[in-house]
Formats: structure tokens, sequence, C-alpha cells
């Protein structure tokens, strides 16, 4: 096939769609919206800080918009859904990215600190799905952002993994409730991808995260950390045409570290 071709394919992957990229401003979900915005959609991001929001809206380039919103607050959730409506009139492509964590060990753990994590990341992604339903139809695709954390015990972060567990089990519910509607949802698990929150909510310094690095390198067969563009070609795949038969999954990208 001659590079023109597969530069065709490229671009047209998600041609004609309108996509939702919820925290699309930084990290995993900003990689995703340049990615999908590359690869045809419409590309609509939505977070909280107006700043971030534009100068993403600068870099994805392609005519993508952004709105601005808080998905734990109903009434910008609100206002995000009719927006897209009134912009575009349907969604094709949403991907419940939005979310957060930070460290605490058992003893530490506050009533705050949970509340604030389960309303982003439980409450918040739950009710973005539920209002994005009425402007999606037959051949529409839902992708969760999950996290390996999950599936294991990592010290002292266990508020994190327990929201990112319950959206699991929330996907395969979803599955089934979709039945009948043509709506596929999935669920995909980034490994070690490191992104501003590292620093920004972690609260980890270059030195802790030149460590972290270099003990993931071992742990995992492929020897590295991932790329957050590595994540979003595999959202993509998910949302895609050439997922078509698969629904209620979670894709675990993660180069292996859960896997041995």
């Amino acid at each position: 096939m001659k590079a023109n071709e597969l530069n065709n394919i490229h671009v047209t992957k998600h041609a004609g769609k309108i996509a939702l990229v919820t925290g699309g401003s930084s990290g995993i979900g900003l990689a995703l919206a340049k990615r999908l915005a590359r690869e045809g959609a419409a590309v609509v991001i939505s977070g909280r800080r107006q700043n971030e929001l534009d100068a993403a809206v600068d870099e994805i380039g392609h005519g993508a918009t952004a709105i601005r919103g808080d998905i734990a607050v109903q009434s910008d959730l609100d206002t995000i859904f009719t927006k897209i409506g009134e912009l575009h009139g349907r969604l094709d492509l949403l991907f419940a990215n939005a979310g957060g964590g930070e460290f605490a060990p058992l003893a530490d753990i506050t009533e705050s600190q949970l509340d604030k994590y389960f309303d982003i990341n439980v409450k918040g992604t739950l009710f973005t799905v539920q209002k994005a339903l009425p402007l999606m139809a037959s051949g529409s695709s839902i992708v969760v952002t999950g996290s390996i954390a999950s599936n294991k015990g990592t010290p002292a972060f266990g508020v994190y993994a327990a929201t990112k567990a319950a959206l699991r089990s929330f996907v395969r519910t979803w599955a089934s409730d979709l039945k009948g509607s043509g709506i596929r949802v999935n669920i995909i698990a980034p490994g070690v991808i490191v992104t501003p929150a590292y620093k920004s909510e972690l609260g980890m310094s270059d030195a802790d995260i030149e460590q972290y690095l270099a003990q993931v390198a071992i742990q995992t067969p492929l020897g590295r950390d991932g790329t957050a563009d590595e994540i979003a070609k595999a959202m993509s795949f998910l949302a895609s045409d050439d997922a078509s038969y698969i629904t209620g999954v979670e894709l675990v990208v993660d180069g292996g570290m859960t896997q041995i």
C-alpha cells in the first residue's frame, strides 16, 4: 500500500464523528484529543481550567472546541452536553477520561479525600455517561479511563484504586444496560504513563519519578513506562469500527506489567 493511501486511512479513521474527551486539556486526554483530531473527528474537550483548555485547543487544532466544566458538578455536566447538542446535534464518541487521585496510607485517609475522589472519578463518570446517552445513537461508542491500580495493591493508593475498580464494575453493568441500543462501552487500564498529574496531584519530584521509573523498567516485560499517545492509540481503537464486536471489556495497556 502506498504512503498516501496509508495517510488517508489514518486521517479518516473517525471521519465525520463527534467526539468528547473529558479531562482533555493535559496528559492522556490531550494526547487522545490530538490523535482523534488527526483521525478526522470533530473534537470537543472539557476541563475545569479555562486557560489550560484554551492552550489545549490551540495545540489540538483541526477546529477543536472546549467547554469548561467540572464533571463532579451536575450543572456543569448539563452545560457541557447542552452545548454539544447546540453545536453538533449529536455525540458519536464519548471518552470519560477526567479523574484524579493522590497518595494516602490507610491510617491517613480522610473523609474529605474519600468524598473528593469518589465524587470526581465515580459519580462524575457515572453522570457523564448518563447525560451523554440522549445525544448518542446506535453505532456510538463510550470509552472509560480506568487504571491498572484497580488490579494491584499499590501502597497508599487505596482510594484511587477503589474508584477505578468501581468504574470497571460499572462498565460491565452498562454493557448489559445498553443491550439492544447499538452503543458499545469499554474501559482502558493504562499502566505507568508519566503525566503532569504526577507532580501536580501526586506531589512527586523529578527524583521521585526517576526512581519510580527505574523500578517500573525492572518490573515490566517491555522494560519501560508508556507514553500518553500509546494509550490514546488504544482508546481510539476501542472507539473505532475496528472494535465493532467488542463491548464490556477492560483493555490493559501496561507493557505487560500486570500480566506476569
